[in-house]
């Protein structure tokens, strides 16, 4: 029996696997393949696209290949995403943040490698995605061969590398994502679910000044509004002890200061 794709659905982020089952319509899609289960380069790959068209096209071929893959169509649900896959293609036209700033937030946090897939074309244009931190560049339309080339190379020179620090140390203040605790001063900080996400964000990008749509995005997803983040940020400052370990940057948003 041929294999098939498997699609398992949640709001904005969609897993695709090779089965053997047959998968009943009423349960996800019936396309029938011939892909080799499992090969020895089979990876978990993470495509950014919000076209449904060429995601499925792309989901595909990849499949086919063996790899398990995520699919995300906004920025929001890649940077949920991200952390447990070994690849990122990333389409850099999104409906609710910019690629560039996709690209830079996964950077930051971790070195999983990311291809940029865009029909942006200049040369500024590749020029800004590599610095903004892609490990290659691909410009619509492509051949999918290429592709898989570049995808080959990109995995190639990427080292075995330490997996991103869960525990994270500014100066007195330690927070830990594994144990989701806080410190500062060898004192447990008490911190409800949100106010260590948006703290865990900053630490994370600790040099780094998050725009309030992202923070509001990937902390709250899509339910959020503008004096929730500020009475977040309030309480977190109280409960830190001073101000100045969560900074405004007016007209921008927040960055990580120091005690």
């Amino acid at each position: 029996m041929s294999p098939t794709l498997t699609k398992l659905a949640e709001p904005h982020t969609r897993h695709y696997r090779s089965t053997k089952a047959v998968v009943p319509a009423e349960e996800g899609w019936r396309r029938g393949t011939r892909t080799v289960l499992d090969p020895p380069a089979a990876r978990r790959v993470l495509v950014v696209e919000t076209n449904v068209s060429e995601s499925e096209a792309l989901v595909r071929g990849l499949v086919r290949h063996g790899h398990q893959v995520v699919t995300a169509a906004t920025g929001a649900a890649a940077l949920r995403a991200y952390a447990d896959v070994e690849l990122v293609l990333l389409d850099l036209e999104l409906p609710d943040l910019d690629g560039l700033e996709i690209c830079r937030g996964i950077r930051a946090a971790c070195d999983v490698p990311v291809i940029a897939v865009t029909a942006r074309g200049t040369e500024l244009d590749r020029v800004l995605g590599l610095q903004a931190g892609a490990d290659d560049y691909l410009e619509k339309p492509y051949g999918f061969r290429e592709l898989m080339a570049r995808i080959d190379a990109v995995m190639r020179r990427i080292h075995p590398r330490p997996q991103a620090r869960r525990t994270l140390s500014h100066g007195p203040l330690r927070v830990d994502a594994d144990t989701r605790e806080v410190a500062l001063d060898g004192r447990r900080i008490d911190l409800t679910r949100k106010e260590f996400d948006l703290l865990y964000l900053l630490a994370t990008n600790a040099e780094t000044v998050i725009p309030r749509k992202r923070l509001m995005l990937e902390v709250w997803g899509d339910s959020w509004s503008r004096r929730t983040v500020d009475t977040h940020v309030g309480t977190l400052r109280n409960k830190l002890g001073a101000g100045t370990w969560v900074l405004t940057v007016r007209g921008i948003g927040y960055r990580l200061g120091h005690g």
